[in-house]
């Protein structure tokens, strides 16, 4: 059904008759008989009883009901779609992997969203691994991570290199200590997040070329963002990205440790084809690079 085909109904109902409807839509009034013809056609119904004056059927008054809500969705959906192609509609699905899903992405969405107002935006959290195969069954757009292993269909973006640092209770003698290596770390006890994370990989990396063996069993903790409180509780220390240990907690004491080498690459993971992501897709990358070099400035 041609939505010109219901606006010329609707001005004839308006306007009371034919011609009046042919001389305000800057038709001949025998196109707008054949427009209301072919509309009833495709219906399968009258519209208007003829004579003297129109009328409406009972068919032509339910649809001239429905015709104004009708005309405002497709009026709705032009607008949408106008607002897709220039960027500033759409959903963007961005995946992120802690700890900078907590403690990075709420700040840039913040701005984006600032800026799209109209933009619909969802979250999925995971790790490296997951947010791979979720931009592979394209259940995201674009992902901020730690660098994964390579991938013919996948692109990677390096933004930065992760920090870390040490994180002791207040009370622990490396607290009040200035010079602190890897060496001095053997006989405490560890909190690690699991094997498969890219921080526990580079830790573990540093630990058994500057240490060898730890003295002590270690505890396995799932988040990272978490360890700064298991470290609080007194359960341990732990080596964690600055990121993940941010904002401080009361009874914690961040220190640095002269012989840590580079954390793993965070940045930006998306389809090889990039052609096929959304102009608001490529907006948030673009947002994403900003964040990271004003932070890096």
């Amino acid at each position: 059904m041609e939505i010109r085909l219901i606006k010329t109904f609707q001005t004839i109902v308006k306007l009371g008759n034919f011609q009046r409807a042919a001389e305000a839509l800057q038709y001949s009034q025998p196109t707008v008989t054949i427009q209301i013809k072919k509309l009833e056609e495709e219906l399968g119904v009258k519209l208007f009883e003829r004579g003297k004056t129109i009328k409406l059927t009972t068919a032509g008054r339910l649809f001239y009901e429905r015709a104004d809500s009708l005309l405002r969705e497709y009026d709705d959906l032009n607008v949408a779609l106008v607002d897709f192609v220039q960027g500033d509609a759409g959903l963007v699905r961005f995946g992120a992997s802690e700890p900078s899903a907590s403690n990075r992405v709420p700040e840039i969405l913040a701005s984006f969203t600032r800026q799209k107002t109209k933009v619909q935006t969802k979250v999925s959290i995971g790790t490296t691994r997951e947010l791979m195969n979720m931009l592979l069954e394209d259940r995201i757009d674009l992902a901020l991570c730690n660098q994964p292993e390579p991938h013919l269909e996948l692109e990677f973006h390096p933004l930065l290199k992760e920090t870390f640092k040490l994180i002791v209770p207040d009370d622990h003698p490396l607290a009040r200590r200035d010079d602190i290596r890897l060496k001095d770390l053997k006989d405490e006890k560890f909190l690690f997040t699991p094997g498969s994370c890219a921080f526990r990989i580079r830790i573990e990396e540093m630990i058994t070329k500057q240490i060898g063996k730890l003295r002590q069993s270690s505890i396995e903790v799932a988040g990272i963002t978490a360890l700064k409180y298991y470290v609080q509780s007194k359960l341990g220390i732990a080596l964690a990205p600055v990121v993940a240990i941010a904002p401080p907690v009361p009874g914690v004491v961040v220190k640095d440790v002269a012989d840590l080498l580079e954390g793993p690459s965070l940045g930006i993971l998306t389809r090889r084809n990039a052609a096929s992501m959304s102009r608001i897709s490529r907006e948030l990358v673009e947002e994403i690079k900003r964040f990271y070099s004003e932070t890096a400035s």
